[in-house]
């Protein structure tokens, strides 16, 4: 994912949500409906999020240094996960709470059309918002690559959480309006608790999927199966070493992958000969993963007893493609 689209996309995010809370919080206190609480509550966590986001894309890109020698890159991941405690603890729990009352303290709404006003109007501003997430993802997911793996694969987390966040307020405010629109057709607070409760539920379903998603990124991932196996392809293509005994990839960051491999070479091939493979091989990986950036190739000699096949390429260790 390029930064500029990245913040773009988390921009137009934030001035959306930041203006929908306002008028939100408006809403509230003028008709006293529960749901609209929760909808400000929520629009508030995305907005204080996409500052989080844009926080930890600023500390991702300091130089690395002797105590973090291979960067800031996974700062990003971090703050990811932020943003998905926050949207558990701030909006969804919250919301639950606010339902709650309001099934255990039910009281009728007043100024009705203000709050189904700001509600038609803030699914048009979402709309726009996500439309923009859903351009500049497009950008990188892949072509014939799902919605749904392209949040659960993607190595830059700003883009998913955002689409999350977008897919998450739009059916909020769904929930929202249902909740009001019926309490008004029925004059039943009764439905305005429901539909807090139901924005609840979605903010903590959204969450719990971003800090399992973002968990994983933090835990390490290593390259996705066709970047892995272009690496093999690079590895293997020039025909310098004999076979390549193992490979391990790891994401430093969401734009810098590790590579490390032990290659196989002739027992009487030269050092210098070895040193100059190890460099075209090095540059054949760099051109067909740009984002491999980190390498480290270990040469070694293929040993093999008298009467004992060599093992077959295929037992590299691939990827998991969860």
């Amino acid at each position: 994912m390029s930064a500029s689209g990245g913040s773009k996309a988390i921009i137009a995010a934030f001035l959306a949500n930041m203006g929908i809370a306002i008028a939100k919080f408006i809403a509230w206190f003028l008709s006293g409906s529960a749901s609209m609480l929760a909808e400000a509550i929520h629009s508030v966590a995305d907005s204080g999020n996409q500052l989080l986001l844009l926080l930890g894309g600023r500390k991702a890109r300091k130089e690395a240094d002797a105590e973090h020698p291979f960067g800031y890159g996974r700062e990003r991941y971090v703050y990811a996960f932020v943003v998905a405690i926050i949207l558990f603890s701030v909006g969804g729990l919250f919301s639950i709470y606010e339902g709650v009352d309001k099934l255990t303290h039910p009281h009728e709404l007043e100024n009705v059309w203000i709050p189904i006003g700001v509600l038609l109007i803030a699914i048009v501003l979402e709309g726009f918002s996500l439309r923009t997430a859903i351009r500049e993802s497009n950008h990188v997911r892949r072509e014939g690559q799902s919605w749904v793996s392209f949040v659960r694969h993607a190595k830059a987390p700003e883009l998913p959480v955002v689409l999350l966040e977008d897919i998450a307020a739009l059916t909020g405010l769904v929930f929202a309006l249902f909740g009001v629109g019926m309490t008004a057709i029925t004059h039943n607070p009764i439905f305005d608790a429901i539909g807090t409760l139901m924005i609840g539920t979605l903010l903590i379903l959204v969450a719990i999927t971003l800090g399992i998603e973002t968990k994983s990124l933090l835990v390490g991932e290593g390259a996705n199966p066709d970047d892995h196996a272009a690496i093999v392809r690079a590895i293997e293509a020039g025909g310098e070493i004999q076979r390549l005994i193992h490979m391990k990839t790891l994401y430093l960051g969401p734009d810098e992958l590790l590579v490390a491999a032990k290659l196989g070479f002739p027992h009487d091939k030269a050092l210098g000969e070895v040193a100059l493979d190890i460099d075209t091989v090095e540059r054949r990986i760099r051109d067909a993963v740009p984002a491999a950036r980190v390498i480290y190739l270990e040469p070694d000699i293929v040993r093999r007893e008298a009467g004992v096949p060599a093992p077959p390429t295929d037992t590299i260790v691939m990827p998991s493609s969860d």
